[in-house]
């Protein structure tokens, strides 16, 4: 691949990360979490990896500075960071049973922190006290070009390997012993146990490559810049693990706002649109999806509120008696689904029959009767409204859709002296 190509790639990766960093950044202002805070600092440091690891950067560094190979310190510094906050995180994210270990947890994982950034700092004096002066650079080959006869670039190197060795080892152990509860934390654990295994692939390729070097041999430098694939692959799956779990939720939320989207209108749009926040039903779909559906849940219920009132008992007979006969093994939550959706069909459609008699109907005298589901705890409304959004158009609700509207006189609602309710 040409340095050209290389920088593109590079450069690429860096700007999504910015876009990732940015994001958790936002998201870090809203939810001040430990755990957001790092997720942050490592995409922004990855952002300054990949931007000085690109050979464009990497040169553009080197002369910057007068030292050809400068940018290394910065990148080697940046991927210990990462990887020792991969490591922090995994460490507390540690199932614990008692405050006890929970305490134990929060030490081990300061005392790694304090010791990535003891190695940090003794990186930064071994490479300021190495002799690279006028030697070529190449991002690529530094660790076997400049091993030879250079003990404090050995040093450097050492101490490099040795925190790289500890961080992918020491999270790839952590992420097998432990099962977060949080579903979230735990496609994070997954992935980082498999991606520390592939970055691990780089240690062992350039551990031999510089022992030889330093020896006057240069017949494994191309395994050590073979490691640089399994470095690359490894903080590619390590970044998903970082953000997977988010994006997918995004796209679950997404697809949930779609998915509501006929019964919001049902229940909101064509009920009364002062309901809404966005009486459109557009817009905030691609960055405040989460608003948005949650936004929606809370229209949804308030419309259902006013259609409750012109709902009808037999509705909820008719629809139940439908599911009895066509499909008696449905599951509760779908039959009362099933029921939730012909009730509210009905009523929206005597509302809508209503409006054709009177500038401002009312509701019928007879007492509403509850609907299906209200009963329903806060945390489990969003479900429930899906399974019902899904069951608008099932055939059983049809079917004794049908039959109501073949057996239903007319409009209940005339204008008079009570309250109006839409």
């Amino acid at each position: 691949m040409s340095e050209g190509t290389t920088t593109a790639v590079y450069l690429c990766v860096a700007a999504i990360n910015l876009l990732i960093s940015a994001g958790k950044g936002m998201a870090l202002l809203r939810e001040r979490t430990a755990t957001l805070a790092l997720i942050t600092l490592s995409f922004f440091v990855s952002v300054l990896v990949y931007a000085a690891a690109s050979p464009a950067g990497y040169r553009g560094l080197g002369e910057l500075t007068g030292r050809p190979s400068a940018a290394t310190l910065p990148v080697y510094a940046g991927i210990v960071v990462c990887y020792a906050i991969t490591h922090v995180l995994t460490a507390l994210w540690t199932v614990t049973s008692s405050p006890g270990e929970r305490a134990g947890v929060n030490r081990c994982a300061r005392a790694w922190a304090g010791a990535y950034a003891g190695v940090i700092a003794a990186m930064v004096v071994t490479f300021r006290a190495a002799d690279l002066d006028g030697r070529p650079a190449d991002p690529l080959r530094f660790n076997t070009d400049f091993a030879e006869g250079q003990p404090f670039v050995l040093a450097f190197l050492a101490l490099f390997l040795g925190a790289l060795s500890c961080a992918t080892l020491g999270t790839a152990r952590l992420a097998r012993r432990t099962v977060p509860r949080d579903p979230d934390l735990r496609h994070a654990v997954r992935y980082f146990s498999v991606s520390m295994v592939i970055c691990f692939g780089y240690v062992v390729c350039n551990v031999p490559a510089v022992l030889l070097a330093s020896l006057g041999g240069h017949a494994l430098d191309e395994v050590g810049v073979l490691g640089s694939l399994f470095g690359t692959v490894g903080a590619l799956l390590t970044s998903y693990g970082m953000t997977g779990a988010a994006v997918s939720a995004w796209l679950r939320e997404r697809r949930d706002v779609k998915t509501l989207e006929p019964l919001w209108r049902l229940a909101v749009k064509d009920v009364d649109e002062r309901l809404a926040l966005d009486p459109r039903g557009t817009g905030l779909r691609l960055t405040h999806v989460r608003f948005t559906l949650h936004r929606r849940v809370v229209e949804i219920l308030d419309g259902m509120r006013v259609l409750r009132a012109w709902s009808s008992a037999g509705a909820a007979g008719t629809a139940e008696r439908h599911v009895e006969a066509g499909d008696p093994s449905l599951p509760a939550a779908e039959r009362q689904a099933v029921v939730t959706a012909v009730v509210l069909l009905d009523a929206a459609l005597r509302l809508r029959e209503a409006r054709l008699h009177a500038a401002r109907p009312v509701p019928p005298d007879a007492p509403a009767a509850p609907l299906p589901g209200e009963d329903t705890a806060a945390s489990d409304e969003r479900r429930r409204l899906l399974l019902v959004a899904a069951h608008l158009d099932h055939p059983l609700a049809v079917a004794a859709l049908r039959e109501l509207r073949a057996g239903d006189a007319g409009p209940r609602g005339t204008s008079g002296d009570r309250a109006v309710m839409s």
